[in-house]
């Protein structure tokens, strides 16, 4: 899966998306496989970070015991997921682990138009379908220090049989081999690194020309 950062304007959301690459604002998309961290390292560049928002994702599986709907996920039935998708509600949705997840247009819209930077989570098969959507937006790709690590943390977690730990193995495998078309890797050995590295990206990211150049109208 993934998380992003957003910040931008609607130009067409049914045939272009929306272009990031000469706004103020910046998208970042973060995937990774399960298990890997990801949530917790949202969380904690949300609760650091001013200006940020977090796009909570649509999904159909149910909720783990620390998980908040409206919070974490909107936990929805597969029927309304679907009815969602004929009405062109997602800007991207994809089938992950028997699950179906989805971003919200009208989310996104609603922040670029605030001119606000969004944290997006989405699995490499919506990442993939983002690239053509959004121009301008940065994907950064996170990773385990190691397979053995990876499999630690899916058992810890207690969430997951057996057999879907395994599934979810073989799925990140196929989902690392994804990583080098992201602009950032980051491995995910100690957190505060991981946090420091996200920080340094946000902050090399905001040094862009096309982006400093909104904080110098009316100066120069």
């Amino acid at each position: 899966m993934v998380i992003l950062l957003i910040l931008s304007k609607l130009i067409d959301t049914k045939i272009m998306g929306f272009d990031l690459t000469n706004e103020e604002s910046l998208l970042f998309i973060i995937s990774a496989p399960s298990g890997v961290g990801k949530t917790t390292i949202r969380k904690i560049l949300t609760s650091q970070i001013k200006d940020f928002r977090y796009s909570i994702s649509y999904t159909t599986r149910l909720p783990r015991a620390d998980e908040v709907d409206g919070q974490d996920y909107y936990f929805i039935s597969k029927e309304i997921f679907q009815g969602k998708i004929g009405k062109d509600f997602f800007l991207e949705w994809a089938k992950v682990h028997e699950n179906f997840y989805g971003t919200s247009k009208d989310f996104i819209k609603a922040a670029l138009e605030e001119k606000k930077n969004i944290f997006l989570d989405v699995d490499v098969q919506g990442a993939c379908s983002l690239k053509k959507k959004l121009p301008g937006a940065i994907f950064i790709f996170l990773i385990p220090p190691s397979w053995e690590a990876l499999e630690e943390r899916l058992r810890n977690r207690k969430t997951d049989t057996v057999q879907e730990i395994k599934h979810r193995l073989i799925t990140a495998k196929k989902e690392v081999r994804c990583c080098y078309e992201y602009d950032y890797l980051i491995v995910n050995n100690k957190l505060e690194e991981t946090i420091a590295k996200f920080k340094a990206i946000i902050l090399a990211e905001q040094c862009r020309p096309s982006k400093v150049k909104y904080s110098l109208q009316g100066i120069w």
